[in-house]
């Protein structure tokens, strides 16, 4: 009798598109695990809607499976850091001072709670044309047009608290709360650049930084804090890495 087990189940075969997928996607993979976790709670996920993602974020607790980091979302991270070398370089080509690393070639950022409580931004504009007051700090995202249509509805505070919060903490960690942010946003579907200033708020600035300092406090007492809402379909819930771990606690 032939044995013919070894031989390709057709009906699963991936395509070319799926199996260059994951052969492209492995390396960015390894290369995000051998990054490890984060010794520090970072200015980019203080903003969050839910205390308790923040603080399963901050502890490096395991994503819901499904939920890990594929090729694709890597290949995002990596289009949003080209979209920042493409806006740098324009800048500068119109005459805009815009420095984005120290002297000994480090990002310009802060450091709180003995440095547990970090971030670094994307840049400060020291000099340029007169569309904007200097210094002001410079924050970037390359977004989808609908992201774009949001901002342009609602404004950043609204439309995307998580990166309004950023800019607060880094505005007034970094002393540069004397003249408005400014606040770009590249167009990944059409590379239109949407723009606007964020003028500094103290009172949320300390909200935020409060809420670092919570966050902190909760992780080394080993206390959980408590979720966003009171039932998993809530709309916030339904799009967090740690749902299913959250709710079935």
């Amino acid at each position: 009798m032939n044995d013919y087990s070894s031989l390709f189940d057709l009906r699963h075969r991936l395509s070319l598109s799926e199996t260059l997928d994951e052969l492209l996607g492995a390396p960015l993979q390894r290369e995000r695990q051998e990054q490890g976790q984060r010794a520090y709670l970072g200015a980019s996920i203080i903003g969050r809607p839910c205390p308790r993602a923040i603080q399963y974020s901050f502890l490096g607790t395991p994503q819901d499976p499904g939920r890990e980091f594929t090729g694709q979302k890597l290949r995002i991270f990596h289009r949003g850091h080209e979209g920042e070398k493409w806006m740098i370089r324009w800048f500068r080509q119109a005459g805009f001072d815009l420095r984005t690393e120290k002297k000994n070639g480090e990002q310009f950022g802060f450091e709180a709670c003995e440095g547990r409580f970090s971030g670094h931004c994307d840049g400060v504009f020291c000099a340029g044309p007169t569309v904007i007051l200097y210094p002001a700090l410079w924050e970037h995202k390359v977004l989808g047009a609908k992201g774009i249509a949001k901002l342009k509805k609602d404004g950043l505070k609204t439309a995307y608290p998580e990166y309004w919060a950023q800019v607060q903490i880094y505005m007034a960690y970094m002393g540069l709360e004397a003249n408005p942010a400014l606040f770009t946003a590249l167009n990944a579907d059409t590379m239109e650049i949407h723009a606007e200033q964020v003028p500094f708020d103290a009172s949320e600035a300390q909200r935020v930084s409060d809420r670092a300092v919570t966050v902190l406090r909760a992780c080394d007492a080993g206390v959980q804090l408590p979720r966003i809402a009171q039932n998993a379909d809530f709309f916030v819930c339904k799009w967090c890495d740690f749902a299913q771990r959250c709710w079935a606690a």
